[in-house]
């Protein structure tokens, strides 16, 4: 119970409580056992409810094991800037023969990417994600990162990828964190990118598709397409395309390009049935800022549903995923109006 105390993870269920005198413990390869300071013995099964426990996963993020000069173990805690002689994964343990969960027994809506990856080692993976400076792109890069991988933030704001990269190290300073310029409203931009992470001669086993607009005012790209479109989904689609060969020879590799369940409410075929190309890039006349941004975000999915069928014999899985409704981040900064129902429904929806 002290473990679970310290790591703020209270146990509630009276089976699992220690009787007095009685201490957890863990062996260098991860099982649990019991010592009784009153009978001065140990054993393998818990005291009160018999069962055998070994510890989950790995340590949690920013913690390392040392050991003192008496050759007895301890951990530190380079987040919190603590010691401890008690194993944090103690708050983690799962019985010896248990019931493998469902994913949905598991992780529901209220689940956090740091719950998820709870035990989970990323060392040597790489990582590239748009739009990580903020929002759930941020979120996603500091999870990530937090647990081994190699993150790079690809980021419109040299200046915000920046401070990005510094607020992650600043909450482990072992992290593997870079930040690249990527402005997804320009196809050039997004060449130069590719070219620039290839450079690199790193493989790339996760590519998220994140960033968006949401509600912006009618504007042309550089590229004189609607930005909206290019950002939310052309920059994206030319991405993949340019860093495909480096996601095959990584495989397994995965594409995960963060949608919308706006997607359902909107159309990009003609009377006809036929795909109105008219519509993905609109005219100022035509042009309403949610429709545009609906229809983006149905694009991102055919888009995603095409590429996992083409690259999954390759081993490149590609997914589609909607984040929640209305996660209040910086996304409605473009008109007064989007802040103002984002703020309304805060308390109803999912929290950052």
């Amino acid at each position: 119970m002290a473990a679970l105390r310290y790591a703020g993870l209270e146990d509630t269920d009276s089976e699992e409580e220690l009787p007095p005198g009685w201490e957890e413990r863990t062996t260098a390869d991860g099982w649990v056992y019991y010592a009784s300071h009153l009978e001065e013995k140990t054993q393998w099964e818990h005291p009160k409810s018999g069962k055998r426990k070994r510890v989950a996963g790995g340590l949690p993020y920013g913690w390392e094991q040392e050991t003192d000069e008496n050759g007895q173990v301890y951990f530190v805690d380079h987040i919190n800037k603590r010691t401890t002689y008690l194993d944090p994964r103690l708050a983690f343990t799962v019985e010896d023969n248990p019931v493998k969960a469902t994913p949905r027994q598991r992780y529901d809506g209220n689940s956090t990417a740091m719950e998820i990856l709870q035990g989970r080692d990323l060392s040597g993976k790489v990582v590239i994600i748009t739009g990580a400076n903020s929002g759930i792109g941020f979120e996603t890069a500091k999870s990530l990162a937090l647990h081994g991988a190699y993150v790079i933030l690809a980021c419109r704001n040299p200046s915000r990828g920046s401070d990005a990269v510094q607020r992650i190290l600043g909450e482990w300073h072992k992290a593997k964190v870079e930040a690249m310029t990527l402005d997804l409203a320009s196809l050039q931009s997004v060449q130069r990118f590719a070219e620039a992470f290839k450079s690199k001669n790193v493989p790339l086993h996760i590519l998220i598709c994140n960033a968006a607009v949401f509600g912006a005012p009618w504007s042309l790209t550089e590229d004189g397409l609607e930005s909206t479109f290019q950002v939310n989904h052309l920059g994206h689609f030319y991405l993949v395309q340019l860093l495909e060969d480096i996601l095959r020879r990584s495989s397994p590799a995965r594409v995960v390009v963060v949608s919308s369940e706006s997607h359902r409410f909107t159309e990009i075929k003609d009377s006809s049935g036929k795909l109105d190309f008219s519509l993905l890039s609109p005219s100022k006349k035509d042009y309403w800022a949610m429709l545009a941004y609906n229809r983006s975000k149905l694009c991102n999915i055919l888009f995603s549903n095409e590429l996992n069928r083409r690259l999954s014999p390759h081993g490149v899985t590609s997914n589609a995923v909607h984040p929640g409704n209305m996660i209040y981040s910086s996304i409605h900064r473009s008109w007064w109006v989007y802040t103002l129902l984002f703020t309304l429904a805060r308390p109803f929806t999912k929290s950052m």
